[in-house]
């Protein structure tokens, strides 16, 4: 770079530093300030040789990420500064975490070492579990020493999301798998809405760009319409909420490219056919005392004008969301027919629904019992310390109970509980208390009895009726929902079994004696095998129990004493069972090239994966299972981000090359309106087109509507698209869909 240039640079990182103290949400004191700025001058010598990808100087991102701090999140000077030294002490060995607690004290030395654990966690070594899964988990355990780890931690990806058109293409999905699969959800679970929505739409734009830029077009092409139907939808409430005096504030909202396309596969639409792609926010001005008030009064205003839909009233006004959000949620019939979601919020709820944590604490009164946020984060400790399950399918669990929305249930003496929907009588038991998860024998769920997999419902009271005698067993697995009450049954199954186990050991011992056979490794592999069993515990639990009785016993004793002669009637067996086909199976299996795998285009061995079932001229990648070869899966299986974030590491690209003389199963769906010939329609398309072949069809009619499904035998994409096109062009066929 010349003088010039450099000049240049060093104008353009003083202006984004000024920057950063213009935009932040706190108000800044005179030490706030000198903090940033010694946390600054720090981060530009310590970063003074580093580039990114992008060729642009590196403090350019620990600024941008401590702006996203500032202006996004509104979290302290503290942050702003561990912000800006977060990979300070990683990136250089001029500095250790004591260089930085001399330099800016305990706290931001705390979170940068929080900061720093994260960053190095990726660069350890343990093919055991999933890497990428216990390393969230250990994330996760830096909550308890400081949320604002996390809080950084999440603006740092939301940067480096914005930031990675530089990037290799498979690097790009890796870490847009990741963000989708833990970062968004944590962003969601901390009240951080706006970052969860951009982090979910650019996790889209780099796993399925195809997708995302064909909402994207779409959306751009019908923003004007949609402009205009919001300011025709304001024109009819504005003039009645003038008249009451309110100072408030309409915005229409476009939904996320990602909400949309989420609705698009779960109601099985097209973009058209999602109506509410928008939502209008009312943010009006209050005090504290009035707020529920005014929200009531606005949502009856706007209920006069348009028609309410009664199931579609949320109201976490009264009862806010275990995040700390607030609003009132109505969806009411518009101009020309469309429904449309009005949120109803005060300025201090668009705040927290805002900036999450953050606001949530500046307005919080020092008086307030222990906050949800609190709550939650000494729930995930425990659970988190507690956990017998492994990486991933803890982070599973932890995933779905992140995402899931909540019900709100009482206990008998009428407080409320936040439960997550789908939540049943034995989560809201281990909710109290692990001692009454335990000793649940059933519930009554407004004063009846229920099963213990009954579904709770928000309003629902609930009295869980205790036993000294109740013990877990195996099936309440089916009936838990939440991690927290699976983990715990979990554990206490474990310590059941391993009790009963211990006295099966000591009858096994007795009753192997009486047939003259010792216990020893031996001959409980022996046992194992002989039984189909998988480890020596469950050989000793199912003694305990008495699933494995005498009988049993002395069938294995006589099959030890003939072993070898069993081993002569299946070397016999075997031989007979030859097909003389199999002999030659590799001569007859065609050798087409279809699949090549890795940047050297390697011809490998390879399944398809079931869950997917792909076919040729699908965007596809392959991974590399433990004992089942390479599997390939579409890359919008319903698995791929859960796999490409998780096992990044097995994840190998893969590209069709010829698919012209393979043929491949694919499922159509139809639906649409019955008519007379319609069947002999269908057929005649698909017999029609050339290479396709019906394997089975099947109709349903019920009060003039169709469904039907159709199994076809294509030999790639183009041909199964050409003909679900045809298929389309049938009068009275509403829609052509491929499962």
């Amino acid at each position: 770079m010349t003088e010039i240039d450099i000049e240049k640079e060093n104008a353009e990182i003083a202006k984004a530093y000024k920057q950063l103290l213009k935009v932040s949400y706190r108000t800044l004191s005179t030490e706030d300030k000198k903090l940033i700025r010694k946390a600054f001058e720090v981060a530009v010598e310590a970063h003074s040789q580093q580039r990114r990808k992008s060729g642009e100087a590196y403090i350019f991102h620990p600024i941008a990420v401590a702006k996203i701090v500032a202006q996004q999140i509104g979290l302290d000077a503290t942050s702003i500064a561990a912000a800006l030294l977060h990979d300070v002490v990683e990136d250089n060995d001029n500095y250790s975490i004591k260089d930085i607690e001399e330099l800016f004290g305990e706290t931001v030395a705390k979170i940068v070492d929080g900061l720093t654990k994260i960053s190095s966690l990726s660069k350890e070594k343990d093919m055991d579990v999933s890497l990428q899964a216990e390393n969230f988990r250990k994330m996760l355990l830096t909550l308890n020493d400081d949320v604002r780890v996390i809080i950084i931690k999440i603006a740092d990806r939301l940067h480096n999301m914005q930031t990675m058109d530089s990037m290799r293409p498979d690097k790009q999905e890796k870490i847009a798998s990741e963000t989708l699969y833990i970062y968004a959800p944590l962003a969601h679970r901390i009240g951080l809405y706006n970052i969860k929505t951009e982090l979910e739409d650019l996790g889209l734009k780099y796993t399925e760009p195809e997708t995302y830029n064909d909402i994207l077009l779409k959306m751009k092409e019908s923003k004007e319409e949609q402009d205009a139907y919001i300011k025709e939808f304001n024109d009819v409430i504005k003039k009645s909420l003038d008249r009451e005096g309110l100072t408030y504030t309409i915005k229409g909202r476009p939904k996320s490219i990602f909400s949309i396309k989420r609705k698009m596969d779960k109601q099985g639409v097209s973009f058209d056919e999602v109506y509410d792609k928008f939502a209008v926010r009312i943010i009006y001005k209050s005090d504290r005392e009035n707020e529920k008030f005014l929200a009531w009064k606005i949502y009856s205003i706007v209920t006069d004008h348009f028609r309410p839909n009664p199931t579609r009233l949320r109201d976490w006004i009264s009862s806010p969301k275990s995040t700390g959000y607030e609003a009132l949620h109505i969806t009411v019939m518009g101009p020309k027919g469309r429904w449309v979601e009005v949120q109803v919020r005060s300025e201090r709820m668009n705040e927290i629904a805002e900036k999450g944590y953050a606001a949530h604490y500046k307005y919080k009164n020092a008086d307030d019992k222990e906050d949800s946020l609190d709550i939650w984060i000494n729930r995930l400790q425990e659970a988190l310390e507690n956990s017998s399950l492994n990486a991933v399918d803890f982070v599973e669990q932890f995933k779905l109970n992140l995402y899931s929305k909540e019900i709100f249930v009482f206990t008998p003496k009428g407080e409320l509980k936040s439960l997550p929907k789908g939540a049943t009588p034995l989560d809201f038991a281990f909710s109290i208390h692990t001692e009454v998860g335990r000793k649940t024998r059933g519930a009554k769920v407004n004063g009846k009895l229920v099963p213990l997999s009954h579904e709770l419902n928000s309003g629902d009271q609930v009295d869980i009726i205790t036993s000294e005698n109740a013990k877990p067993n195996p099936n309440w697995l089916d009936y838990a929902t939440t991690a927290r009450a699976r983990g715990k049954i979990k554990s206490l199954l474990k310590e059941e079994t391993k009790t009963i186990a211990e006295d099966g050991k000591e009858i096994l011992r007795r009753k192997l004696k009486q047939l003259k056979i010792v216990l020893n490794e031996k001959s409980v592999n022996e046992m194992v095998n002989h039984f189909n069993l998988k480890t020596s515990l469950d050989l000793f639990y199912r003694v305990g129990t008495g699933n494995i009785d005498n009988t049993m016993l002395k069938e294995y004793a006589a099959s030890r004493s003939n072993a070898l002669v069993s081993f002569l009637k299946s070397k016999i067996t075997r031989k007979q069972n030859i097909n003389p086909e199999e002999l030659n199976k590799e001569e007859i299996t065609n050798k087409y090239d279809l699949l090549v795998f890795g940047k050297e285009e390697e011809k490998l061995d390879y399944k398809l994966a079931n869950c997917c079932n792909p076919i040729p001229g699908d965007s596809v990648f392959g991974f590399i299972t433990i004992n089942d070869g390479i599997k390939v899966h579409k890359k919008n299986c319903p698995n791929a981000i859960s796999l490409q974030s998780n096992y990044a590491y097995r994840i190998i690209q893969a590209r069709w090359i010829d698919s012209s003389q393979q043929e491949f199963a694919a499922q159509i769906i139809l639906s649409g309106i019955d008519n007379l010939g319609l069947v002999n329609d269908i057929t005649k398309v698909i017999s029609s087109n050339m290479h396709v072949n019906m394997n089975s069809i099947s109709f349903q009619s019920d009060d003039g509507i169709f469904t039907g499904k159709i199994n076809v035998i294509v030999r790639n994409k183009t041909m199964l698209k050409k003909l679900m096109d045809n298929l389309k062009k049938i009068n009275g066929i509403d829609k052509v869909t491929r499962i």
